[in-house]
This record gives C-alpha cells, sequence and structure tokens, in this order.
C-alpha cells in the first residue's frame, strides 16, 4: 500500500517514456519529482500539476551524468522532506556510433549516466526506503543487454550492468521490503532512436515498435508485482532469442556488407 505523501523520482522524466512514468504515477496518487538536465522539466511539471491537481510535482534540473549527481539529489530529498518510495531509473543516451570515432564526452556521459549514478542512487534511497517500511526501485534496461553488437558496444554493456545489478539486488533487498525490476525493451516510439515518421508508423502498425504508454504500463506493473525483470512485448522477446545466436563471424560479414 502506497505511504500517505509518498513521492516517485522519475529521472529524465519529462520527455518520452519518462514523461509516461511520471504521468502514470502520479495517477496512481504519488507525489513527482522529476530529475532531468533539460529546462523543460520545469513547465512539465507545472503542466501536470494541472492535470493532476492534489499530487505536488516538482522538477530538479541538473545534469546527471556527474559523479556527484546522485549525492546532490539525495540531498535535496533530505532537505526538502521528501519521503521516496518509488525510484525510476530512467535517464539515459543513444546513438550509433564506431567507439573509437564517438567523442570522449558521450563515453564517460553514458557510462555516468547507465551505470554511476543509477546505482549510487539505489544505494542512497534503498536505505531511506528501508527505513520507512519500503519501497520500490524500476531500472531501465534494454533488450540489448543480451546481445552486444558492433556501434552501440557501450550502449549494450551498461544496458547489461543494469540488467545484472538489478538481479543482484532483487535478492539481496527483499529481506529489506525494497523491490528492484529491470525492465528491458526493444525499441519504443520516442526521439531518442532518431526514426523517420514512416518507419516509426511502420513499426507501430506491425508491432515492432512499442508505445510509450503501453511499455510504461508494463513496467509499472512488473515493478509492483515484485518481479526481477521483464521484457515487454513479443518482438523483443524474439530478438532476445534470435540475435544472440548469430556468431561473431556473422557479425563480422554484416559489417564487411555495411549493413549495420
Amino acid at each position: 500500500m502506497m505511504r500517505q505523501d509518498a513521492y516517485a523520482i522519475v529521472t529524465g522524466g519529462n520527455s518520452g517514456i519518462g514523461l509516461e512514468y511520471t504521468r502514470q504515477l502520479a495517477a496512481m496518487g504519488y507525489n513527482i519529482l522529476i530529475a532531468s538536465n533539460d529546462e523543460a522539466a520545469l513547465q512539465v511539471a507545472d503542466e501536470l500539476s494541472a492535470e493532476f491537481p492534489g499530487r505536488q510535482l516538482r522538477a530538479r534540473v541538473m545534469n546527471l551524468a556527474r559523479v556527484e549527481a546522485a549525492g546532490e539529489l539525495h540531498s535535496y530529498c533530505r532537505e526538502q522532506g521528501l519521503d521516496v518510495e518509488v525510484l525510476v531509473n530512467n535517464a539515459g543516451v543513444y546513438h550509433n556510433c564506431d567507439f573509437l570515432d564517438d567523442s570522449e564526452a558521450y563515453n564517460s556521459t553514458i557510462m555516468l549516466l547507465h551505470v554511476y549514478t543509477p546505482t549510487m542512487l539505489i544505494y542512497r534511497f534503498a536505505k531511506d526506503m528501508e527505513a520507512a517500511g519500503g519501497g520500490y526501485v524500476l531500472n531501465m534496461g534494454s533488450v540489448t543487454s543480451s546481445f552486444p553488437v558492433q556501434r552501440i558496444g557501450i550502449y549494450c554493456s551498461t544496458k547489461a550492468y543494469l540488467k545484472g545489478i538489478s538481479r543482484s539486488l532483487h535478492v539481496e533487498l527483499k529481506a529489506r521490503n525494497v523491490s528492484v525490476t529491470c525492465v528491458r525493451p526493444g525499441a519504443v516510439a520516442t526521439s531518442l532512436y532518431n526514426l523517420s515518421p514512416f518507419v516509426r508508423k511502420l513499426g507501430l502498425t506491425l508491432g515492432f515498435i512499442m508505445t510509450t504508454e503501453r511499455l510504461a504500463r508494463k513496467g509499472l506493473r512488473a515493478m509492483f508485482r515484485k518481479r526481477s525483470c521483464v521484457t515487454p512485448g513479443f518482438y523483443a522477446k524474439l530478438l532476445n532469442i534470435l540475435v544472440p545466436l548469430i556468431p561473431v563471424g556473422g557479425l563480422k560479414l554484416i559489417r564487411k556488407w555495411r549493413i549495420y
């Protein structure tokens, strides 16, 4: 049962999948704290306050891709007296690029944003959740965590880390009444993947791409049911089975033929 005046933190909660987590958690009765490096988060919080009267919707504009970020966000919540019952580690970045051709800044950002900050947020907030009687953590992984391939090597590897730490902590924290869930979607209809309108519409029609609303609904359902991991959607499950079967030689041919 949700604690009275409980908060849910959603990192990157002002757009895409994160916005849907924000909206659906507010509809459930949670107060919301959006943590994002985008100033637009302030406007989103104001708009959602009107949509969900009686709920407190706040935004904390900050760069989460820093070693200090988790501590700063935790200190802010302590200073404001926020009872955080749900933590959604959603903030992320993605693009296709060869490792050596990418910038050092991007490689540092993705590792901090996908690995270090989520881990430290769990470390800090799970202790508070235990003291308050329990809580929930949702980590946004990816189906690619099961099949590292060229051009998205760091992305796949950071998502594999989130899958692994989620599984470990799901077991460790159960006795402390804190549940950890990893959500591993395939393609989702957001701007993150830079899909053309035609490809997005085709993917949605054929079912290869999932809407943000459906994904958030399935992710939150899995979290509140205290599942360790969920891979929403038939095609994501199919990719999870088939792509790991491609041998390294096959990946080299794909590279040689410039397919990907």
